[in-house]
């Protein structure tokens, strides 16, 4: 494999997950400044080529590889002499990571691979997607991410952990720095319907009842993914959270049934509610984080409210190419 990187660019950067709804959010961002040249990877097991940026491929590659064989992605790294990883690549989705928690425990190797190949390549900061999963049943609130102690339970949120801690223990042999973001239910457009914001507001459009596993009671916040990316972008920017963890998520806390509540006022719709068994595991009670540090990061402005974020989810084109029409990978 042969990079042909411009000249004129100075800071090449590696996406893992790039096909990913987060991660192709992520891409979308990056190319745009002229300055970066992007290789996104992805093996498209759960990612999707209909994700990837509708812009000009002057300063952006894509590889379909698999993060979790050495060999594949060793050859993408040798190739490109990246300066910067953000690595997205996982197994995601509560029911999907339960029906499947082996393939869920292969990530540690993917996570291994970039670290290993990233501190004998000049690679200066790796980024981390990790998730609020790590913190397991809440001990206290809101989340802090320095005083929370972690409670990590399915294997989704062990690899995180582990994640975690394999990025502290090369910084400390290896000197090689890293950022981790604790991801707290983001969503926009382009996001599976299989997770909760897009499941409701599709049910909702076709005025199907909305699907609420249990009694409704557990807690979330929503992050919208536009102050997702301004958060994380502003992090690689800034240079800030520099072998630190911070917590990315939403301020406002609601039940999944007020959520539901909110989804058929904002929408207008007809839909009923239909409680479905509770998950057998996975569904925490409650999230809620402490995001005083994030707020750092989203200059001049709030985070995008939940009923703000809904009517902008609900009026976006690419929301209903994604799950009226799906994604075809």
């Amino acid at each position: 494999m042969t990079s042909r990187i411009p000249a004129s660019t100075t800071r090449t950067i590696l996406i893992t997950g790039g096909a990913g709804f987060i991660g192709s959010a992520l891409a979308a961002r990056l190319i745009s400044d002229p300055d970066n040249y992007v290789v996104i990877v992805d093996d498209l097991s759960t990612g999707s080529i209909r994700r990837l940026p509708n812009l000009p491929k002057t300063n952006w590659k894509f590889i379909r590889c698999n993060v979790n064989h050495y060999t594949d992605i060793a050859e993408v790294m040798h190739a490109f002499s990246f300066d910067y990883v953000f690595h997205y690549a996982a197994m995601v989705g509560v029911q999907r990571t339960q029906a499947m928690p082996i393939r869920v425990l292969q990530d540690l190797h993917g996570i291994e691979n970039i670290l290993s190949l990233g501190k004998n390549s000049g690679v200066k900061r790796i980024f981390f997607a990790s998730s609020s999963e790590v913190y397991g049943e809440p001990v206290d609130l809101p989340q802090n991410e320095h005083t929370t102690p972690l409670n990590s339970r399915i294997p989704y949120a062990v690899v995180k952990n582990a994640g975690e801690a394999f990025l502290r223990s090369y910084k400390k042999e290896y000197d090689l720095d890293f950022t981790i973001f604790r991801f707290f239910n983001t969503y926009g457009p382009m996001q599976d319907k299989q997770f909760v914001m897009s499941r409701f507001l599709y049910q909702a459009l076709r005025n199907e009842a909305l699907t609420i596993y249990g009694d409704g009671s557990q807690t979330r916040t929503f992050l919208y993914i536009d102050d997702n990316i301004e958060a994380t972008v502003n992090a690689f920017y800034g240079d800030h959270v520099i072998n630190d963890v911070i917590n990315i998520g939403g301020e406002q806390e609601v039940s999944m049934l007020e959520l539901a509540g909110m989804m058929i006022k904002t929408t207008g719709s007809k839909s009923d509610i239909q409680f479905l068994p509770p998950l057998e595991e996975g569904d925490m009670t409650r999230r809620c984080p402490d995001i005083t540090k994030m707020k750092q990061l989203i200059f001049r402005r709030k985070p995008v409210s939940i009923v703000e974020g809904i009517s902008k989810l609900a009026s976006s084109p690419d929301f209903i190419i994604q799950q009226f029409n799906g994604i075809k990978k």
